[in-house]
């Protein structure tokens, strides 16, 4: 497929915030996130060749993200970077630290990388399974069965907090 810069632009525009999404809920920093779609973004204008339709666009550029995302956390700066969020204290035991415990965001950011960017091309940015399952480089049951598993994680993760 070819496009000029101008088209290139006009295509990815739109996909930048998905794709930002999806890169803060894998990576769980604002400026990773910011980094790796900027990254995704120079990749995906090297590659856009490889692209056979503008319709496959959206799926196509939100797979680079993943996979650039997955690939700043295999780096080995990446552990080195990481700083351990932590659990609560016993200086935050007090009973508002329960509401904020069962804070969502909280709890899908301590789960894998591939349950939260399967919960958010799913349900955070409402794409069809299918698109789901070509960002994630899976079959449409795959993608499926991993939303449904990363899903019950999350029940159980939020049904712990409130027993803690």
């Amino acid at each position: 497929m070819e496009v000029s810069a101008e088209g290139f632009e006009e295509l990815v525009r739109p996909h930048v915030e998905p794709a930002f999404r999806l890169a803060r809920a894998m990576l769980g920093s604002h400026a990773y996130a910011e980094d790796a779609v900027q990254e995704a973004i120079t990749r995906a204008w090297r590659k856009i060749r490889q692209l056979r339709e503008a319709q496959s666009f959206r799926p196509w550029f939100l797979a680079i993200v993943a996979n650039q995302c997955r690939a700043a956390q295999r780096s080995s700066w990446w552990s080195v970077l990481r700083l351990d969020q932590g659990r609560a204290g016993p200086e935050d035991r007090h009973p508002e630290d329960v509401i904020r415990r069962l804070d969502l965001g909280d709890a899908i950011r301590r789960l894998g990388r591939e349950d939260r960017a399967a919960l958010l091309l799913f349900y955070g940015l409402d794409l069809p399974l299918e698109e789901v399952a070509a960002a994630l480089h899976v079959s449409t049951s795959a993608a499926k069965a991993r939303i449904h598993r990363a899903a019950a994680r999350l029940r159980a993760a939020m049904a712990q907090e409130v027993l803690r």
